[in-house]
């Protein structure tokens, strides 16, 4: 079955494309294992060179991808250009920090010398996502290939133009032959893939659903694997909290992507002194929101990525209506074009026994709760299967490093939204996923840690 490009802005099929023969997916793989062999060879400084090509290549060309990011998933186009750039941002660190992070590290022990290195371990099968095409393919590909991996990107089946662009990228930077390729394949084929002897480990950024799947394959091959799957992040907000700017950040960080993205804030617990406030407050930042075409400048919102996903979207928010929630704002399709849009919706008066407590709503909803006490907010923002993200806000920074430590997420910001950084590693914990991108342990996830002991050899008698 073809793959379909489909603008979601309009919901026209822009191109299809054919899915690779088993023949043809064979020669990729050789392909990546024939590369590992002589990438491996290279030094640090020589792939750190190839790594700034790739940086300076989507420097160069950050409104080519970032149209085609904007007509096949929708995201805003200052969004889109944004998430190219951070791309480059990317593979600079790495280029520069690579070395440092994967350099061997000298351990005092009883031998003469002893220390641990870290070795490429080879052909890195790579399934990612559609909602951030670029930026979640490429933070996973630098440390990746900087460790001397090669990889094959088993993309979603909605993004085929994205993943191409991505190995284009690639060749037009001038890398060695096949140590990024495109695999144009439907999910089928992963456990064929991932049972392959010549593939070596496996990163997976998707649903729960997907990581599970993933996982027991990894397993049961015993390959190392990397999961980066839903959130559901809590945004906290204190009673002595900047209100607007808690406010503006919070939306900022929900209505990100157009609400599709994991590390977005899902659920805001507000303190019931600053409660209606911030309600109102919310209420007009939702209402001002220009709802249209994401290749306008003037847009706010654009469209969710398919007519499945706007159709689960508005179950979703019927099904915890029906259960007694309130829809506050919104809750409808938007008619502003024949796209996939949904107007930004505000669920109020939820509670344990909604769906909306526990799942992750992926899309411009947000979940407000009231607290009294701050046992309540810590309550309501770890009752979750998830623990991706989550963010505080507060007027005192120490009271927000005390209650960080109460979160269950792989990370938490404290008056800031949540983000991935290159220079810090990004992951979560429950059903959010094990193991972590990005950093330091980002550059060694996919490498054997040997140790090496090192002894002068003893004189015979």
């Amino acid at each position: 079955m073809p793959m379909k490009s489909v603008n979601p802005a309009t919901g026209a099929v822009i191109e299809e494309f054919e899915t690779l023969s088993n023949e043809q997916i064979e020669k990729k793989i050789a392909g990546a294992e024939r590369a590992f062999d002589s990438w491996k060879r290279l030094s640090y400084e020589e792939r750190a060179t190839h790594l700034l090509n790739v940086a300076d290549h989507l420097e160069e060309n950050v409104e080519k991808y970032a149209k085609l990011l904007t007509t096949e998933m929708g995201k805003l186009i200052g969004e889109a250009r944004s998430e190219v750039e951070k791309c480059a941002w990317n593979f600079r660190h790495y280029a520069e920090k690579g070395t440092e992070y994967l350099a061997d590290r000298p351990v005092e022990t009883d031998a003469e010398e002893s220390y641990v290195t870290y070795e490429p371990l080879g052909v890195i099968l790579n399934v990612m996502p559609w909602n951030f095409a670029f930026w979640q393919a490429l933070r996973m590909a630098a440390p990746i290939l900087m460790a001397g991996n090669t990889i094959l990107l088993k993309h979603a089946s909605n993004v085929p133009q994205a993943s191409l662009a991505l190995e284009e990228i690639f060749v037009t930077s001038g890398c060695p032959d096949h140590i990024y390729q495109s695999l144009l394949i439907g999910s089928s084929k992963i456990a064929d893939l991932i049972g392959d002897d010549r593939v070596r480990g496996v990163a997976l950024t998707g649903s729960e659903g997907a990581g599970r799947a993933v996982g027991e394959l990894a397993g049961k091959n015993l390959k190392p694997v990397i999961l980066e799957l839903g959130g559901s992040d809590p945004s906290i907000v204190l009673p002595d909290a900047d209100l607007s700017f808690a406010c503006t950040n919070a939306v900022k960080s929900r209505l990100l992507n157009n609400g599709q993205s994991c590390i977005g804030s899902k659920r805001f617990i507000v303190h019931e002194s600053i409660y209606d406030d911030f309600l109102e407050k919310l209420t007009e930042i939702f209402a001002s929101q220009v709802i249209g075409d994401p290749m306008s400048e003037e847009t706010t919102l654009g469209p969710v990525v398919s007519e499945d996903a706007l159709q689960t979207l508005i179950e979703q928010i019927e099904e915890n209506r029906k259960a007694g929630a309130t829809v506050h704002y919104g809750g409808k399709r938007s008619d502003v074009a024949s796209g996939f849009y949904l107007e930004p919706t505000i669920l109020t008066d939820v509670t344990s026994e909604m769906p909306a407590y526990n799942d992750e709503l992926f899309g411009p909803v947000v979940v407000l709760y009231k607290y009294a006490e701050i046992e309540e907010a810590i309550e309501i923002a770890n009752a979750t299967d998830f623990g991706l993200g989550a963010s505080i806000y507060t007027g005192d920074p120490e009271k927000g490093r005390d209650l960080a430590e109460r979160i269950e997420a792989g990370s938490v910001f404290i008056n800031s939204i949540v983000k991935s950084d290159p220079r810090l590693p990004f992951g979560g914990i429950k059903n959010s996923g094990v193991g972590r991108e990005l950093s330091q342990e980002g550059a060694r996830a996919f490498t054997n840690v040997k140790t090496v002991w090192v002894d002068e050899p003893t004189e015979q008698s």
